[in-house]
Parts: structure tokens; C-alpha cells; sequence
């Protein structure tokens, strides 16, 4: 009897250092990739910023602003401003609409709201279907683009919805969902462009 509870007490002696050693070694992991990851994400952003937005002289980041979309989802809006002055906006918007979770794009307006460029940043969406959003609503080809618009006053939402944009074939909820971000990021920006007018992180 004894040595079984002298066994029991040992497996469970060496578990319980084994689960300490694990333990320490993904935490020191975790830290040792945690800055390089960090570094990583800001470039991404920052080129992201750069290929939506007109150039610009000051650092978007240092005065972005971040809102909650109307499904408590984060919204990120970076100022490009030359000189001082507001040439443009890139915001980073998402939607929890997509087929198979959120989309997330970053989307440049110029001043007035027209649609400079955009970017997808993440999503799910099936390969080959939902996928082609990088693209397709930037060719020039019956009424996919949606570059050069503007959200106030061309109807953003899919024909079959009523509305002036081409969806990409077979991924109609893939296209609702990247132009309902596309709304969303541009009803943000509108809603808080004295804000990005004047600088200032909140």
C-alpha cells in the first residue's frame, strides 16, 4: 500500500514540475515574440495606411482615433494630413456580417467622403468566393468599383438589395458584408471629422 502512494505521490510531483516547466517556457515564448509581433502588426497598418490615403507628411497613427461601431466592434481612424491639412482618412473598419466571421478592411476617404482605395486586412471567407473582395470592387467593370464613390450619396449595398453595387458572383453575403464595413467605416469617419480636422488620440 505504501508504495502505490508513494508512486501516486511522485507521478504527481512530476506533473505538477512538468506543467511549471511548460508554464514558463510559453511565457517566455510570449515575451520573447511579443515585441516582434507588435513591430510586425504596426508596419502592416502603416503600409495599409499608406496604399489608401493620398501622401502625407505627419504619422496617421499618433492621431487616430478609435470608435465602437454599432455592434461594439472597434473602429480605428487615422488622419493623413499634409502640412497641417487634411488630405485624406484611411479607417479601419470591420463587420461581423461575413459568412464565416468578420471582415475587416482598411478604407481611405478623401475629405468629403469619396473612396480613395482600400485594403482587406482579415477575414474568413471562402477561398476563390469571398476571397476575390480584394480585388473585385476595385476593377472598373459594369458596377463592381467603388472607388471614387461616395457613401453619401451612391447607394453602398449589393443590386440584389436594392442598391448600385455588383456582388461578386456566388458570395453575395461575403459582398454585403465588406460593403456594410465600408458604411461603417465612412459614417465613423463623417461623425468625427472635427475631431480629425483638429488632431489629437483619444
Amino acid at each position: 500500500m505504501a508504495t502505490i502512494e508513494s508512486s501516486l505521490k511522485n507521478m504527481l510531483l512530476t506533473l505538477l514540475i512538468i506543467t511549471a516547466i511548460a508554464g514558463t517556457s510559453l511565457g517566455f515564448v510570449y515575451k520573447l515574440t511579443e515585441k516582434p509581433i507588435a513591430e510586425a502588426k504596426a508596419r502592416k497598418q502603416q503600409e495599409a495606411i499608406k496604399q489608401v490615403v493620398p501622401e502625407f507628411t505627419n504619422n496617421p497613427a499618433d492621431e487616430a482615433i478609435v470608435v465602437t461601431s454599432p455592434e461594439g466592434l472597434p473602429i480605428k481612424l487615422f488622419p493623413a494630413k499634409k502640412d497641417g491639412k487634411l488630405v485624406g482618412v484611411a479607417v479601419e473598419t470591420v463587420s461581423n456580417k461575413g459568412f464565416a466571421g468578420n471582415v475587416s478592411i482598411m478604407v481611405g476617404f478623401k475629405p468629403d467622403g469619396t473612396i480613395i482605395n482600400y485594403q482587406v486586412l482579415e477575414h474568413k471567407e471562402t477561398p476563390g468566393l469571398g476571397t476575390k473582395m480584394d480585388k473585385w470592387f476595385k476593377t472598373d467593370k459594369g458596377h463592381q468599383s467603388i472607388l471614387g464613390k461616395n457613401p453619401g450619396s451612391y447607394n453602398l449595398t449589393v443590386t440584389k438589395d436594392g442598391g448600385q453595387v455588383d456582388a461578386i458572383t456566388a458570395a453575395t453575403i461575403s459582398s454585403r458584408a465588406f460593403l456594410d464595413a465600408v458604411r461603417i467605416g465612412y459614417k465613423s469617419f463623417m461623425e468625427n471629422k472635427s475631431k480629425l480636422e483638429e488632431g489629437g488620440a483619444q
